[in-house]
């Protein structure tokens, strides 16, 4: 008998244990889970989101705003006739009927269905009246000026939560300031699913995003999208771009890519439109380039305006290349005023080799050649310069002419600019000033990159680029009676090892007045057709451009 007692003392131990684990497992190990999963069962968690700042030109209108739409959910509890809520809901809002039988198939009180709905479509859905269909307000991105500084501005779409979330230009640089802080919401069911309280505290409201006021002249902006637009069909181009800031502050005035998109619908894009390629596109500058080589030799007063060029009267020889000019015309004894009215790359390869490997390193850095120029917009890009062991005796001529090194737009048009600022370089800004939801200004200020080159030099150069539009191939373009300084390029394109000899990056760099500059503005056209010559394309839309902005600006003539 002891037996049979001892086995069943042992057997009930066995289940106290057993009913025990099992009671740890469910109230420790899984009780979160379960807590969740009653939770629920009779209410949901809401994130409230909140409205995303507005981005604005410099004259305060907003080119990405925001308009109320909304977001149509459905409880498939309340749900009386599925197939009859599925087929008004895909021809309704034009959702996918399998996604929508899916969704009404949740065992769950809120299901999304659709988001940005307008209003026309809520109205109808309102008349029907389907039980267990609802919606909720929400805010979506609106552009009162359709596809204006589309590529500045960035898109608003969708991270892996389903929240909005800005990518590219400002709108990705940005996004922190601009999404704001969402909020949370409890809401309570009753058993028939339908919500019987909600609770929301002072700190769990959400906080709006903080508006940007950004230095984008609106009519400027307008100005140059029109003229590049025709210019690219003119020319035969297979795109191009304009980039002009202020030499003084570092703020940029207008920034624009061709083709472009519409940001409202930028999923029908594809990607590569989304780049703001200003800041992100890799080439070889060509002639634009030759400004920033002579600055820096005649600022190492290694070379004057005035030295002769002892290596000018025919192709220059390296090992076994030869340099020529662009059209195999030769100035003996040239001096350098001259080499860059001529452009001539034989006068270049003097000059670079006068200044020697160490100071150009030295003088490429100072201008911010091969660093980022920290403008405040997502997708900057900056090709490193070669270390100088891996720079060949060629490498240095054609450094001198613009061959051989990778920049982008923006890093040439910030390096240049200095020239027009009396040799300090600015850091370029897109946003002038941040405004919070509280109503606080957050104002964005000038900030100095230090000094490139001394005063005297920028104005020994800037006198040399007026000289060499005055007198140059592009002379014939320019605006009567203002003072312009600025320097055309026609960039080879590198291709499998050489160099493609029909197809060309023609450019145009320069500042106006050149005595009190207002803009400095970089014009690149990618392989006109026209005429591969930047003189012949690039040259006549930068002056057509700053004409204008001159004429806008009220700056009379001052020849």
């Amino acid at each position: 008998m002891k037996w049979r007692y001892r086995f069943i003392f042992f057997v009930f131990i066995f289940f106290f244990f057993l009913i025990l684990s099992r009671l740890f497992y469910w109230q420790v190990v899984r009780a979160e889970d379960l807590s969740t999963l009653g939770k629920s069962q009779y209410g949901k968690y809401i994130k409230l989101m909140p409205k995303r700042g507005e981005i604005k030109t410099s004259d305060d209108f907003s080119i990405a705003a925001n308009k109320l739409t909304y977001l149509v959910y459905v409880n498939p509890k309340e749900v009386k006739d599925k197939q009859k809520t599925i087929d008004i809901l895909s021809s309704v809002l034009g959702v996918d009927v399998a996604s929508a039988s899916a969704s009404l198939s949740l065992d769950r009180f809120w299901v999304s269905i659709k988001s940005k709905v307008d209003d026309d479509t809520i109205n109808k859905l309102e008349k029907i009246a389907l039980p267990g269909v609802g919606f909720e307000q929400e805010y979506s991105r609106f552009y009162p000026e359709a596809s204006m500084a589309a590529n500045l501005l960035g898109i608003v779409g969708k991270n892996e939560l389903g929240d909005d979330k800005g990518y590219s230009g400002l709108e990705g640089y940005y996004d922190r300031q601009l999404g704001g802080k969402p909020g949370i919401s409890s809401e309570v069911y009753d058993a028939f699913g339908k919500p019987v309280l909600s609770r929301l505290n002072e700190n769990s409201k959400p906080i709006d995003g903080r508006n940007l006021v950004s230095s984008i002249d609106r009519a400027i902006q307008f100005i140059v999208e029109n003229k590049l637009k025709k210019a690219v069909e003119k020319y035969g181009a297979e795109g191009g771009m304009v980039g002009i800031m202020d030499p003084k502050t570092g703020n940029i005035i207008s920034m624009a890519t061709w083709p472009s998109f519409d940001p409202s619908s930028y999923q029908k894009y594809s990607d590569d439109l989304y780049k703001n390629q200003f800041i992100s596109n890799i080439y070889e500058p060509g002639s634009t380039f030759k400004p920033l080589i002579m600055a820096s030799a005649l600022d190492s007063k290694v070379v004057k305006p005035d030295t002769k060029c002892p290596i000018c009267g025919g192709p220059v020889t390296i090992y076994d290349y030869k340099v020529k000019t662009w059209n195999d015309q030769y100035y003996k004894d040239t001096t350098m005023i001259d080499v860059i009215k001529h452009s001539d790359n034989t006068g270049m390869v003097f000059a670079v080799q006068s200044l020697g490997l160490d100071r150009l390193l030295d003088y490429l850095k100072k201008f911010g050649i091969g660093e980022l120029t920290s403008i405040d917009l997502q997708g900057e890009v900056a090709p490193s310069v070669k270390n100088k062991k891996d720079w060949y005796p060629i490498d240095l001529a054609t450094a001198g002419f613009g061959q051989g090194i990778s920049i982008t737009p923006i890093e040439l048009l910030v390096g240049f600019s200095a020239i027009a600022n009396k040799g300090i370089k600015m850091e370029p800004h897109v946003v002038s000033r941040i405004e919070t939801s509280s109503g606080e200004i957050i104002d964005v200020n000038p900030k100095k990159s230090g000094r490139v080159i001394s005063e005297e030099t920028a104005k020994v150069m800037t006198e040399i680029l007026t000289y060499a539009v005055d007198n140059g191939e592009a002379k014939w373009a320019k605006p009567k009676g203002y003072r312009i300084a600025g320097k055309t390029g026609t960039a080879q394109i590198p291709i499998a090892g050489h160099y493609d000899p029909d197809k060309t990056i023609a450019s145009f760099i320069g500042f106006a007045p050149a005595d009190d500059p207002k803009f400095s503005m970089l014009v690149i056209l990618d392989r006109p057709k026209t005429s591969i010559y930047g003189s012949e394309t690039a040259a006549p839309l930068f002056f057509d451009i700053a004409k204008d902005i001159l004429t806008y600006y009220n700056i009379p003539p001052s020849e």
